[in-house]
């Protein structure tokens, strides 16, 4: 299996310390926890995207770039990209951008988000989110593959014999779906050929493993080797202790302030408490040996080869325990037990920046 750790700026005070970063100091800890992703092993990094409080996400481009500047192997993720509200011929240009200055390091993690806040904001209705990703992202692989496009749709002007610039460093730039509520994202996936992550963030295991088992049947229906679908799945936050009733303990404030969000508060978990989640949820609280049974356990539904997580809102010092202890006490097991094609071999071995290749 391979790791991510992701974030999505999330900036609320803190519930254990009563503090309070400013943005500046919130964007500086981002970089440091990338940083540290690097060192202790972690696979990837990703950058969420929302558009209002209490997230300061709403440029992942130019946040992966700082990243990419101050690391040299992790792969740099989009977790998710809001692409059913963004201008395709920007996305285009942005992201090629990113993938120079990473040295080919980029995945994109498209999704039309749960936030519906960014609807209005960017000139479309709840209702056109799928119609609107579905349109975009085509023009989006358009834009990456052909030279001289000329297109016309609904929810951009049209463009005539349009080449973008730079054209992506990577040959194709992959780009993964983000899968958290409807067959029409596992459907997009399977249509194209390309993997999706799974949210498992906010319900129980059964809510996805019938939108991964819609995917693979997709996949097949299209003609593909089953063996070539390709999954990987959240798990929203990480908190290890020594024992199960510590990592609780000592979580639980952090569990009561997230969950008492407007974001939170939309997304309406089926989990009454803590203890509900642990028990029929997707979170990793716990000892280090119960953390790797329930990944284990989620494995077995999903067949995912990358696991995703988050330390958002801890404090730094506890971002760092947690990071090091999963990095030394689960990722080596879970490496050994469950086999990951995603990263692997020469393609995996030669990313750089350009300023090691100047």
């Amino acid at each position: 299996m391979k790791f991510a750790l992701f974030s999505l700026v999330m900036n609320i005070r803190n519930a254990v310390t009563g503090e309070t970063l400013t943005a500046q100091q919130k964007f500086r800890n981002i970089l440091k926890q990338a940083i540290l992703a690097e060192k202790l092993g972690f696979d990837a990094y990703g950058i969420g995207e929302r558009h209002g409080p209490p997230f300061l996400s709403s440029s992942p481009p130019v946040l992966l770039t700082a990243i990419a500047a101050r690391t040299s192997r992790i792969r740099l993720l989009t977790t998710v990209a809001v692409l059913s509200v963004l201008d395709p011929v920007r996305v285009a240009e942005d992201y090629a951008t990113l993938d120079h200055l990473s040295g080919g390091r980029l995945e994109m993690i498209i999704g039309k988000g749960n936030d519906p806040r960014h609807y209005p904001l960017f000139g479309i209705t709840e209702e056109e989110q799928w119609d609107s990703l579905a349109e975009r992202y085509a023009l989006l692989k358009q834009l990456w593959s052909e030279e001289s496009v000329s297109w016309q749709g609904k929810y951009r002007p049209p463009l005539h014999e349009v080449t973008v610039l730079p054209r992506p460093y990577q040959q194709s730039i992959p780009v993964w779906h983000g899968s958290a509520s409807s067959p029409l994202s596992t459907e997009l996936a399977a249509k194209y050929g390309e993997p999706i992550f799974s949210s498992n963030t906010f319900h129980p295991l059964a809510k996805y493993k019938a939108l991964i088992d819609h995917y693979r049947e997709r996949w097949e229906y299209y003609g593909r080797d089953p063996r070539d679908a390709i999954v990987g799945a959240g798990a929203g936050s990480l908190y290890l202790a020594d024992s199960t009733e510590e990592a609780i303990k000592r979580y639980r404030p952090y569990y009561d302030a997230f969950h008492a969000t407007d974001s939170a508060k939309h997304n309406q978990s089926p989990f009454k408490s803590l203890e509900d989640n642990l028990e029929n949820g997707p979170i990793l609280v716990g000892s280090p040996d119960s953390v790797i049974e329930k990944i284990l356990r989620y494995h077995k539904a999903f067949g995912h080869q990358v696991l995703s997580i988050s330390v958002d809102g801890l404090t730094e010092a506890e971002q760092r325990e947690q990071m090091e202890r999963f990095a030394a006490e689960v990722a080596p097991v879970l490496r050994r037990e469950i086999p990951s094609t995603v990263w692997s071999g020469a393609r995996a071995k030669q990313p750089h920046t350009i300023e090691e290749s100047s």
